[in-house]
């Protein structure tokens, strides 16, 4: 547990151009250009920079396997399919079939995607990463939210697509010193009302997406109108907690409580490291593709691992059927964490990334608090994230209207489990009033 008293502690291109976006009138003051994304000139570097490095020839003991971080076989296989299968301008190709456009607002430049219904009632909806994550992770379920459907009471549904990139994350450039989440959410909101036009919408966030949602459910509650979550902004339930609420869990809610206990206790070290030491593990992964895999791809692989652990396969990650085959519905592929850590690397932005810990080191709160707003929310949890909050606490914190916990999926729901996120997102509509 000192582990976790120490983190308590710390948190006290290719493709088509794009078109011009047409802005509303409120949007004058604000200058959107189209952007697409070509970050091919530093591909020759990051190849021989990965073709160069030299992992140790064997474990520093036998069996060690992941049980110390990420396992040095599957890092290896990694470094091979990034050089032989991997193929930037393949991904940047895909990336640009998007509509990008970058906006300044407070003076940081913000990257977002827009893509738009052609329902006229669609809903908008913002899309909000954390780390490691960026755009990347919403891209699989774009389309199909943009296209009209039904929610559970038959009621049509569609939502116009924002999807920024975080402040000091990919193409948005890097905040100042004392930058906050709700820093954060305040640009997100102009975003959507003084630059997009929209009168209100909906929101949707994980990881440290979901701090930057609550506060614009709660401080901005006259435009954010409903809030999906896949995580919650302030610290896991813990066992004590559930017995003193007198809580009964099923047998799902059991294993996502065991598991959130030992992600408390072995699994945190990253956030330790990168809420007190930022600039450390920033400046000795900057130039270092390979480095930069291994400490990102610890948290990926251990979400796939379980993953494919649950759907009944046997797994020493690499061995076996094709390692890049996702087991569906996760599209959660190794090529799709190359294209995640080389977007990092091309962008040069892993070291700004992971300040995001240290400048806003209480943005998860110790305990809940409730929203001061009447707007829907709804929760969605998936069997391998990596904490857990019974629905009886995430009652306490807002308008509770739908709770759904699968049995498939994790920490990246857009890629673990993409159509039961879409149809989860997709029940925004039964409660829009706006």
């Amino acid at each position: 547990m000192m582990l976790l008293r120490l983190v308590t502690l710390a948190t006290s291109l290719l493709g088509l151009v794009t078109p011009a976006l047409t802005i509303p009138s409120p949007a004058a003051p604000f200058k959107v250009k189209p952007f697409r994304v070509n970050l091919s000139k530093n591909v020759p570097h990051m190849l021989d920079l990965i073709r160069s490095t030299q992992l140790p020839a064997k474990p520093q003991y036998p069996g060690i396997g992941s049980s110390f971080g990420i396992d040095l076989d599957a890092l290896k296989a990694l470094k091979q399919e990034w050089l032989h299968d991997f193929d930037w301008e393949r991904e940047q190709a895909s990336i640009n079939k998007f509509h990008h456009y970058a906006v300044t607002v407070e003076g940081l430049q913000i990257h977002f995607i827009h893509e738009k219904s052609k329902d006229p009632n669609a809903i908008p909806l913002l899309l909000c990463h954390g780390w490691p994550g960026s755009f990347l992770e919403f891209l699989p379920i774009i389309k199909d939210l943009t296209q009209r459907a039904r929610t559970s009471t038959g009621r049509n549904v569609s939502f116009d697509i924002i999807i920024p990139s975080l402040p000091g994350f990919a193409f948005s450039s890097s905040p100042p010193q004392n930058w906050t989440l709700d820093d954060t959410a305040r640009v997100y909101n102009t975003l959507m009302t003084k630059v997009l036009g929209y009168e209100a919408y909906a929101v949707h966030g994980t990881a440290h997406g979901v701090a930057i949602s609550f506060t614009l459910y709660d401080e901005f509650n006259t435009t954010a109108r409903a809030a999906h979550l896949v995580f919650m902004f302030f610290h896991p339930t813990t066992p004590e907690e559930i017995s003193a609420r007198n809580i009964s869990l099923s047998p799902l809610e059991q294993f996502e409580l065991q598991r959130s206990v030992e992600w408390g206790v072995n699994g945190m070290g990253y956030f330790v490291m990168q809420t007190t030491k930022p600039n450390t593990v920033g400046l000795a992964l900057h130039d270092n593709p390979v480095g930069q895999l291994a400490w990102i791809g610890d948290k990926y692989i251990d979400c796939r691992v379980a993953l494919t652990q649950a759907a009944g396969t046997s797994l020493t990650f690499f061995t076996g059927s094709d390692p890049r085959a996702g087991t569906a519905p996760s599209i959660l592929t190794t090529n799709e964490l190359l294209r995640c850590v080389s977007l990092y690397y091309l962008t040069g932005t892993f070291r700004s990334s992971i300040y995001i810990y240290a400048q806003d080191p209480g943005a998860f709160e110790r305990v809940p608090r409730r929203a001061r707003t009447d707007a829907p929310l709804l929760v969605s949890f998936f069997k391998y994230n990596t904490a857990f909050w019974p629905r009886e606490v995430i009652a306490m914190v807002g308008n509770l209207t739908k709770y759904r916990n699968h049995d498939f999926g994790g920490t990246f729901a857009g890629l673990d489990n993409p159509p039961a996120l879409i149809e989860d997102l997709r029940e925004i509509g039964t409660d829009w009033q706006y």
